[in-house]
């Protein structure tokens, strides 16, 4: 039988990327793979990617010298051992390597010495398996691997599109229109004689639709009479799991018969339902857009829109899925639940960063037309998962043409520069620039993202060395506000044509850089529930802390011999992200506080705030970086930043730092406080000054109660939970 490979695109004004798959040389770590059967995803029969199909690796003379080089190679930091005998089940196709002879010190298995690809006197039973080290290497970058199963591509089609008939193609996204394939440089329609439900539910996945529906057969059909056609002369056939089109299977062969040919049918036409968020609310035929009900699950971490770590809820909490078994079938299960199209990737090992608190499902099993992941089978006995073995997933969005309304000018490199976005002047198209007054991280999040470049870096107010475009220079946009959910910057508040920007553009225009990974900050609330207590401070020790704000205004009147009452805590937080979390400030420009004799590289590195339960504050403590360090790191994992000697200060990823509760401003002073119940919450880089992939997980809040005499606290929790029981039912159906 044979499989289809295709490229796919919409008509439309819009440029269409190409997803052709080219087949590489076998020494890139993407064409590596582990496989096979009741595995975790550090562990597998060990296949490698050569002259188009994926093979396997003889047990004879492999070491566990190749081990650990493979296991580099995949981003693991080494290898725990190597399997002889198909320990995870015999492959399948060749067998491309045998005879391995590493000596530990090359960079590749392919730069291993071996009687060459292809040349082997062993069988499937010899095939050797690895066991890696699921600690990843820091700052690995992952290359994508191949997910698709294609081994033998008899048909080749250039590309695939949904030609929207003339009164839709000006919609955005197409949801509508007739499915043409390119074959031999031409563009063919396919009868549709014996097309499917489940043809149809593939084609919307893979343009970022999470359904289909039905459509005016007789404006079609009554086209389809004036028009020309030019049949494809294949059938396809799918079974509705598959990510896109190269998945499904060749249908019948199609006899080409000139006008006669699909006598009883006509071309196929396609019509797909868009996610919420990619409806325009305005426009006719989109009210039945898909939605979500009832969000029971999300995702977090991603760069770019439809990406992230899955998280799901379950009594009120937040908790992430342990990747065993995970695979397409359940990844696209989560992205139609959340109104996009099907899985790209399934991703396994926390590739899109760790999530914090429980594990609430294992062993994921979908058929792949659930309606939402709780409805799938799972373990819940998540013993022996970890966050390092988080699921998450890429799913295909439609093409809205973000990137063409925004650009980068000017900089180093693409990732980097001034900020111009296209508006309509004058009954014209022309590049402007964007006011930098009140420009910071959330705005830049979001350019990032439209232009789909990962996360922010750094948000600029002054570009004069970015040198863009002069014809540009003119500000088209100001009073940017974003809340940084948005999924363009046309998206975000702002002044519309009432422009007001005092200091003007060019050398103040607003710029931006953006970069693949970031680091993701997240408070442990278990250490805090547990450190927390109070103690009587005599005034005349706690001079420095009041000259740097950690007190209460009351202070300011207090006598050197009377007491301050607070409320101690530690602080331990975490980087879960996938880049080191640095001070935006220059090492040289850290501030130096005389009194405590000590450096801030940021003023405001968290916020401590006591809350009445109906959300007034009733007490409040910040406290500066003074000492940004690793304290301590999890297994393999070096530090890298040291406050002593003045030297570098930062988190590096896998790392934590801790703030104990006994050091300076390490509080909230509650000598003023009268007893009662309390909302205890603290907030981590609250004004938003280094950019991180998740902001949503930086605060935490607890439920307080103070006596008078004592304090206790207790219910802490990372971000918004929910105190009603949604996300209790599907749980108690297994």
């Amino acid at each position: 039988v044979s499989f289809l490979q295709f490229t796919y695109s919409a008509v439309s004004s819009l440029p269409i990327p190409n997803h052709a798959v080219s087949v590489p040389s076998p020494v890139s770590p993407s064409h590596l793979r582990l496989a096979g059967d009741k595995r975790k995803h550090y562990e597998g029969r060990v296949e490698v990617y050569y002259n188009g199909e994926w093979g396997t690796v003889c047990d004879d003379d492999f070491s566990i010298h190749a081990a650990n080089i493979l296991c580099r190679e995949l981003g693991y930091v080494e290898a725990v051992s190597w399997s002889p005998s198909s320990k995870y089940g015999k492959g399948e196709g060749r067998i491309w390597l045998d005879n391995v002879h590493c000596s530990g010190q090359e960079r590749t298995l392919a730069q291993c010495k071996s009687n060459g690809f292809g040349v082997s006197d062993c069988k499937h039973s010899e095939d050797v398996g690895v066991v890696c080290n699921q600690r990843r290497i820091p700052g690995f970058k992952f290359i994508s691997s191949f997910t698709n199963s294609v081994e033998s591509l008899n048909v080749q089609v250039e590309e695939v599109r949904i030609r929207a008939i003339s009164s839709q193609r000006k919609r955005v996204p197409i949801t509508e229109g007739y499915l043409e394939v390119k074959d031999r440089g031409k563009w063919r329609q396919i009868c549709n004689e014996e097309w499917t439900e489940m043809n149809n539910r593939v084609i919307c996945g893979m343009y970022g639709f999470p359904g289909e529906k039905g459509y005016n057969t007789k404006v079609y059909k009554l086209l389809a009479k004036r028009r020309k056609k030019n049949y494809w002369d294949f059938g396809v056939n799918c079974t509705g799991n598959e990510a896109s089109l190269h998945g499904c299977k060749l249908g019948r062969k199609v006899e080409l018969k000139g006008n006669t040919t699909c006598e009883k049918g006509m071309p196929v036409v396609v019509s797909c339902v868009p996610g919420r968020a990619f409806a325009p609310s305005h426009a006719q035929g989109f009210s039945k857009a898909y939605r979500v009900e009832q969000p029971l699950v999300r995702l977090r971490g991603g760069a770019n829109i439809g990406d992230g770590r899955v998280e799901v809820l379950k009594n009120g909490e937040w908790g992430t899925v342990c990747d065993d078994n995970w695979n397409l079938k359940a990844a696209s299960v989560v992205c139609r639940e959340l109104g996009f199209g099907s899985a790209k990737e399934a991703l396994a090992g926390g590739r899109l960063g760790q999530g914090m608190g429980p594990v609430h499902m294992n062993e994921v099993e979908c058929s792949g037309f659930e309606k939402s992941l709780t409805e799938c089978y799972f373990n819940r006995d998540a013993l022996g998962c970890s966050h390092e073995e988080d699921a998450a997933v890429r799913c295909n969005v439609p093409a809205m043409g973000f990137q063409n309304k925004l650009r980068l000018s000017g900089g180093r490199n693409p990732f980097e520069g001034r900020v111009e976005v296209l508006v309509e002047k004058n009954d014209s198209l022309v590049w402007g620039t964007v006011c930098s007054d009140s420009w910071g991280t959330m705005e830049a999040t979001v350019v990032c993202r439209q232009l789909g470049l990962g996360f922010a870096s750094n948000a600029f107010q002054e570009t004069w060395y970015w040198p863009g475009d002069v014809r540009a220079d003119d500000v088209v946009m100001s009073g940017v506000r974003c809340s940084g959910t948005e999924m363009t910057l046309a998206q975000c508040l702002h002044h519309g044509k009432h422009l007001h920007c005092p200091r003007g553009g060019g050398r103040f225009a607003a710029g931006v850089s953006c970069s693949e990974s970031a680091p993701d900050l997240v408070l442990n609330a278990q250490v805090v529930e547990h450190t927390t207590y109070l103690e009587d401070r005599p005034m005349y020790i706690l001079q420095c802390a009041n000259e740097e704000h950690c007190l209460s205004s009351s202070a300011a009147t207090a006598t050197p011999s009377s007491y301050r009452r607070l409320m101690r805590f530690s602080s331990q937080i975490h980087n879960n992200g996938q880049s080191d979390f640095r001070p935006r400030a220059a090492h040289n420009s850290w501030v130096w506080h005389d009194c405590h004799r000590h450096y801030h590289s940021m003023e405001v590195f968290t916020h401590y705030d006591l809350l009445s339960l109906n959300g007034t504050k009733v007490a409040e403590g910040h406290k500066a970086s003074f000492c940004l360090e690793d304290t301590q790191c999890e297994e393999g994992i070096e530090k890298r930043y040291e406050c002593a000697n003045f030297g570098q200060q930062g988190i590096t990823v896998s790392c934590w730092d801790t703030y104990r509760h006994d050091i300076d401003c390490q509080w909230i002073d509650v000598t003023d406080v009268v007893p009662g119940d309390f909302i205890f919450q603290v907030v981590i880089n609250p004004n938003y000054e280094v950019a991180e992939s998740d902001y949503t997980n930086n605060i935490m809040k607890c439920r307080c109660r103070y006596d008078g005499h004592r304090i206790w606290t207790y219910n802490c929790h990372i971000g918004e939970r929910l105190d009603d029981n949604s996300g209790d039912y599907w749980l108690q159906q297994y």
